[in-house]
């Protein structure tokens, strides 16, 4: 069942996942770390993250290299068709609504920055539903934009980013990197599951990459060398920028770099581009959980742009930890559900992958059961002094394989059980 189309390098692959990740939400989530741990300290949680990121893109790019296929048609096989559908698309679409959310609210932040260098005042709040409506707008008509954006927006980051660490390498305050410790520690647990939270949707749909690539080998090589190395740089920018600059937030790190207007530019083109695809992304996933024609695609891509627009008035940014850990606990699951299929029950074999119709509950209810238990410990933690446990970002995964492994255990005997009346009643 291989695609007719598999001749994508592995190298054209890692490029595309390394430039995911260079991104305003890669230096925040090292502006994050910092926040809560020494300089060395959140290296090595951006590094040990981020190697649990590939682990997850490995397994789930593999099946879909195998089998020529996207993430959702691979998953009916778990989930069922509609199952499938419904389940990946809901986690998208929240993911895209978050994501829009927060970098609007960045965006927003910057263009109040950016106005201030010319003597200008906006509330932010102001500034966010003004670009937040803007993106949308791009999103719905600006297709052709979108592309300018990223060959403009990207480079552009890139040599901010740069110009700021040598800045801050360079200055009298680089001595603060060795020395620093932040004033509340950050349980490396929390740092692990923040750093999966952030890119735990593209570590899921990774196989809607690797389709296209003829070996598995490339699907590991690409993943290995396209997202550790871009990641653990971004989050190390992030980190020591923030550090340097004293202060989480990019937006304040971005105006103490160079010239204020330059920098606050470049995180409202960065954060513009993103969006733009966020905002897309999320209308195709409702489009697909609802059950809505393409016909109204326009209509739900301006929905989600919205909806995230008011997440951003509200101020979502202020919970970026928070909803980096659902994000992390709700999505991984995912991939144990369908790791446990693919590489257990059905032993790697693509020959044994079939499509199940409608909706497939033992799927279903696995990974609930993992993300739901991995969430308790975060929703917890939003409740002022009441003591909760530490997140473990394996666990969603870890229990969602098991109990997938049960209840196709549980699954199997029933319809033996069934066959075995149905012969008894034909005899």
């Amino acid at each position: 069942m291989a695609h007719s189309k598999q001749n994508q390098n592995w190298i054209s692959l890692a490029f595309v996942w390394a430039g995911a990740l260079v991104s305003i939400p890669s230096l925040l989530l090292g502006g994050t770390l910092a926040a809560g741990m020494s300089l060395t300290k959140t290296l090595v949680t951006g590094l040990v993250g981020y190697s649990l990121v590939v682990f997850i893109m490995i397994l789930q790019g593999i099946q879909s290299t195998d089998l020529g296929q996207p993430t959702v048609k691979v998953a009916e096989q778990v989930f069922g068709a509609k199952g499938a559908q419904r389940v990946i698309s809901i986690l998208i679409a929240i993911g895209c609504l978050g994501w829009f959310g927060i970098q609007a609210n960045v965006c927003g932040a910057a263009f109040v920055g950016f106005l201030k260098t010319f003597g200008l005042t906006m509330p932010v709040p102001m500034a966010s539903l003004l670009w937040g409506l803007i993106m949308v707008i791009t999103a719905i008509y600006g297709i052709r934009l979108i592309r300018l954006l990223t060959y403009v927006a990207v480079p552009y980051l890139i040599i901010i980013c740069l110009y700021g660490l040598y800045q801050a390498l360079t200055s009298s305050h680089v001595g603060l990197l060795s020395t620093y410790q932040p004033a509340i520690a950050m349980p490396i647990s929390t740092g692990l599951s923040i750093t999966l939270g952030s890119f735990a949707i593209g570590a899921v749909i990774a196989g809607d990459y690797s389709q296209y690539s003829p070996k598995r080998s490339d699907v590991v090589k690409a993943a290995v060398f396209g997202v550790i190395p871009a990641g653990v740089l971004m989050i190390g920018v992030g980190a020591v920028l923030s550090i340097v600059y004293r202060s989480a937030d990019i937006n304040s790190v971005f105006l103490q770099i160079g010239l204020p207007a330059i920098s606050s530019f470049a995180l409202v083109l960065g954060t513009w581009k993103v969006n733009v695809i966020n905002a897309f992304s999320g209308g195709i996933a409702v489009n697909n959980a609802l059950g809505i024609s393409k016909k109204r695609q326009k209509i739900t891509v301006f929905v989600v742009g919205v909806a995230g627009t008011i997440l951003a008035i509200i101020g979502i940014m202020n919970y970026f930890t928070p909803v980096m850990n659902i994000l992390g606990a709700m999505i991984p699951p995912v991939a144990g559900v369908m790791s446990a299929a693919y590489w257990i029950t059905h032993k790697g074999d693509r020959t044994q992958w079939h499509s199940t119709p409608g909706f497939k509950w033992s799927g279903i209810v696995a990974w609930l059961v993992g993300g739901l238990v991995a969430s308790v410990p975060v929703v917890m933690g939003l409740i002022p002094h009441i003591a909760h446990p530490q997140i473990n970002p394996l666990t969603g995964i870890i229990l969602a394989f098991i109990a997938y492994l049960i209840l196709q255990r549980i699954e199997q005997r029933q319809n033996s059980k069934s066959e075995l009346v149905n012969k008894e009643n034909i005899n």
